[in-house]
């Protein structure tokens, strides 16, 4: 094709003028910086997405059953039953999650009360996030409870400091008495055994585990629960055993898996990520009109072949098109180039950590920026680079069409 192979020649040949030679060279940096930075703040919105994924494994099941409708499930021990009788379910539990008040010594919180099975472990991973104690639900015939960190500091307690905390929740059953408004309330006394920290707020902020058997007694429940917590042998996609169990049990139940679970929270990091590139995008954008000076430049060093290719026949619009290949060219050399450093730049820091978190390390999940590098990333950003610069070859364009009349 002519106009690409003038276009092409242009590109890398020396400029009469040695500004239009530098114009150019700025032109190409400016894109390749603004591309570098998308590609890198991208990478760590990836990264920080895997950080929060890897905490979230810790506390939240590979699959929960919620009810379709209501609060809670009836008859949650015989579902379970059916449940664990399914190829690929490993173990099946009930939860309980509610709402609570508690009090520890002269300390008060309301705090969100999580009744887990004293099987915990086959589906959770919450030893590794316990802090201080170590977590245990029943020893020797006293009931212990789990503190999340802020749950502890607002409290000021500790693990296995002899005091036991106190937890209230309305009775589902009783009236009120006027003469005595306690009768209104189920309380429960627990030791506690430990502290844990997930690093999420949802669950650091004010959750306190206790045995599910005590949680049942505090709500007035027999063998209900909120939810069926499900972990799944290595063999056995995610995907497909939520359509499996959802098939055998009915469409009663919801099925959710950790992403879902959490959904609110991946939501937010998605919004962020996408509002940087958008801001990004911008600089970008600006960061193009330099193409637009560098082509101007340009047309006018050329004006003699411009002549010459005019009178040889070739139409305004081919000339035209030469220019705007020319353009469209820069942008991509330039975003080619941001985007191969970007690359570069995210996994020398993938592997060397060399860009260090502020702040104290023994009270941080990570130190270093955490990245991980999409190719769809890649693919939006090179996209948007061929976009920006086919429509500035196009003002280019107009702009060679008028000169050409004149």
């Amino acid at each position: 094709m002519f106009s690409l192979r003038v276009a092409l020649r242009y590109l890398f040949s020396k400029k009469t003028h040695s500004a239009v030679n530098k114009i150019s060279l700025i032109s190409v940096l400016g894109v390749a910086v603004a591309t570098m930075a998308i590609v890198c703040v991208l990478s760590v919105f990836n990264g920080f997405e895997d950080v929060a994924a890897k905490s979230l494994s810790q506390f939240d099941p590979q699959l929960k059953i919620y009810p379709s409708q209501g609060k809670v499930i009836e008859n949650a021990d015989s579902l379970i039953n059916i449940v664990e009788k399914i190829e690929g379910v490993k173990a099946a539990i009930p939860a309980i999650d509610e709402q609570a008040f508690a009090i520890f010594n002269n300390q008060q919180m309301p705090i969100t009360l999580k009744g887990i099975s004293s099987r915990y472990a086959d589906v959770y991973a919450i030893d590794s996030i316990v802090i201080d104690g170590t977590l245990v639900l029943h020893y020797e015939g006293i009931d212990y409870a789990s503190l999340s960190v802020g749950a502890a500091v607002s409290l000021m307690a500790r693990a296995n400091s002899g005091d036991y905390i106190s937890i209230y929740v309305p009775s589902r059953t009783s009236r009120i008495n006027p003469a005595n408004p306690m009768t209104a309330f189920c309380a429960d006394s627990l030791a506690i055994s430990s502290v844990f920290q997930v690093n999420q707020p949802e669950y650091d902020a004010d959750c306190v585990i206790i045995p599910i058997e005590n949680a049942r007694t505090l709500l007035e429940y027999t063998t209900q629960a909120s939810t069926i917590d499900l972990s799944l042998t290595p063999s056995h996609d995610v995907d497909d055993m939520k359509s499996k169990i959802l098939n055998i049990i009915g469409n009663e139940y919801i099925i959710k898996d950790r992403y879902q679970q959490q959904e609110q929270s991946f939501k937010m990091i998605e919004i962020e990520k996408w509002i940087t590139f958008f801001m990004l995008a911008f600089i970008l954008i600006i960061a193009s009109f330099n193409i637009i000076s560098t082509l101007s430049m340009l047309i006018i060093e050329k004006d003699e072949n411009i002549a010459t290719f005019n009178a040889l026949g070739a139409s305004k619009k081919i000339i035209a098109r030469i220019f705007m290949i020319e353009g469209w060219l820069i942008s991509l050399v330039g975003g080619l180039v941001g985007i191969v450093i970007g690359v570069i730049l995210c996994l020398a820091q993938q592997y060397g950590k060399f860009i260090k978190l502020n702040g104290d390390p023994s009270e941080m999940v990570i130190d270093s920026y955490p990245v991980r590098v999409e190719f769809i990333d890649l693919f939006v950003v090179l996209a948007l680079v061929l976009i920006v610069g086919f429509v500035t070859s196009q003002i280019t364009s107009i702009f060679t069409r008028q000169r050409l009349k004149n």
